[in-house]
């Protein structure tokens, strides 16, 4: 029963998080100092650009750590991995896939808070910066999640409507 689409689903799922913890999720630029601070998984920092937009040197900022970004990814990744393999009680699933959506908004919480409180602050520039694949990762793996459950769910249904029958 591994091959459902709801499986698939939760695949994706788990390649997007891991995906996450590798890419930006979102970049704010000086226009004056020419100083960005990104956002990753893992870490805010700021470096020093050149004139010809490359990075110079490290920036005047502290860096700060965001493992919470981090954890949370990989906290999703596991549950929907876990998941997959559950397929042999689909209200197991059903439960996993509730905690995989209340951690994954967490997570895109978390990002949202550090890339609009945290990092805007670290830099003084107009508007709120830009979204990277990254954060985007973070929505992608919330729809994958919810059309994994809606498959579930309707699993369930087909099953208690056959049993209803006999």
């Amino acid at each position: 029963m591994i091959q459902r689409i709801q499986s698939v689903f939760l695949f994706l799922l788990v390649v997007a998080m891991v995906a996450m913890l590798f890419l930006p999720l979102w970049s704010k630029t000086d226009t004056i100092t020419r100083e960005t601070v990104v956002l990753t998984a893992w870490n805010l920092k700021s470096t020093v650009l050149n004139a010809e937009g490359e990075p110079a040197g490290a920036g005047t900022l502290p860096e700060r750590g965001t493992f919470a970004i981090g954890l949370l990814a990989i906290a999703a990744a596991a549950i929907a991995a876990y998941e997959i393999f559950q397929f042999k009680s689909r209200l197991t699933q059903m439960k996993l896939g509730l905690l995989n959506t209340l951690v994954l908004a967490a997570l895109v919480g978390t990002t949202l808070y550090y890339a609009l409180y945290v990092g805007a602050d670290m830099v003084e520039a107009d508007g709120n910066g830009s979204y990277h694949s990254g954060f985007y990762m973070s929505l992608l793996a919330l729809l994958l999640n919810a059309l994994s459950n809606r498959f579930i769910k309707r699993d369930e249904d087909l099953v208690r409507s056959v049993d209803r029958l006999r």
